[in-house]
């Protein structure tokens, strides 16, 4: 059992939290046992080292039994030691050190169906915005997110808790330019959607049929003039209330349903 708070390993794990290490090592820290299950079912390769303390050991044998079956390596340690691991203030005794191992943006499209759909972020800073905006994309059964250089890093802590373990469920890229982005969608035929409110088009007017892309702005901002120019429609969710504005997330979601019901009544 790791015991000590200060050993070099638990600084490593924590030095996770920062983009920089990330990015150099390619791994990142999932928290939580939503978070550590789905990654120990769904991508169990992309696993390094499973972290838990006795308590959630005995409260979440599946986890444990399922990671040591397929032979990753789980190491009991304390909950302080934990503590010194996580970002998060109440990790519940479970934590897994795993590789980023996201598809590229060629590959990612070569795999879509007909009807794809995509979800574009392409200057989303928020963590908590950016997970909850995975986690709806992967509820709605959307087939591909892209998320641009401009956007916040997905493996950062608070956005890999944000996802509740969606981020193992569906392709998400990342770390594309918005240019690139839009050009590679077009050239494969999917259709631009911005999502805006300036858009004249309501979102129960819109046409959702075939391969579509939602394309998501800035959460204080929206879109960046440029981009909602070069998206074949700007669209608009419809607020009867008196509400100012929806959270992007909010809108994401109820954008990517409305998608997914005309996908269902088509099929």
């Amino acid at each position: 059992m790791l015991t000590n708070p200060r050993a070099d390993r638990v600084k490593s794990v924590r030095a996770l939290s920062r983009r920089s290490v990330r990015s150099r090592t390619g791994e990142f820290l999932a928290e939580g046992p939503q978070a550590v299950r789905e990654a120990v079912r769904f991508a169990p390769d992309d696993v390094r080292d499973v972290y838990v303390t006795p308590e959630a050991a005995e409260r979440h044998t599946d986890i444990v039994d399922a990671a040591r079956a397929r032979r990753l390596w789980v190491h009991e340690v304390t909950p302080e030691v934990l503590a010194a691991m996580c970002d998060a203030d109440h990790p519940q005794g479970l934590a897994a050190v795993c590789r980023w191992a996201g598809p590229d943006l060629d590959a990612a499209l070569a795999a879509l169906p007909p009807d794809a759909i995509v979800c574009v972020l392409t200057n989303v800073r928020d963590p908590g915005n950016a997970g909850t905006v995975i986690r709806g994309a992967d509820a709605a059964g959307a087939d591909l997110v892209v998320v641009s250089d401009a956007s916040v890093d997905v493996r950062s802590p608070k956005v890999v808790r944000s996802t509740v373990g969606s981020l193992w469920h569906l392709p998400v890229v990342t770390d594309v330019p918005i240019p690139t982005i839009l050009e590679a969608l077009r050239a494969r035929g999917i259709r631009l959607l911005a999502a805006d409110g300036s858009g004249q088009t309501l979102l129960p007017d819109a046409d959702l049929q075939g391969a579509h892309a939602w394309v998501m702005g800035n959460e204080a901002w929206g879109l960046a003039p440029e981009v909602r120019e070069a998206c074949d429609e700007v669209i608009r969710v419809p607020i009867h209330g008196h509400a100012e504005s929806l959270n992007l997330a909010m809108a994401a979601t109820l954008c990517l349903y409305a998608s997914a019901e005309a996908r269902h009544r088509q099929r």
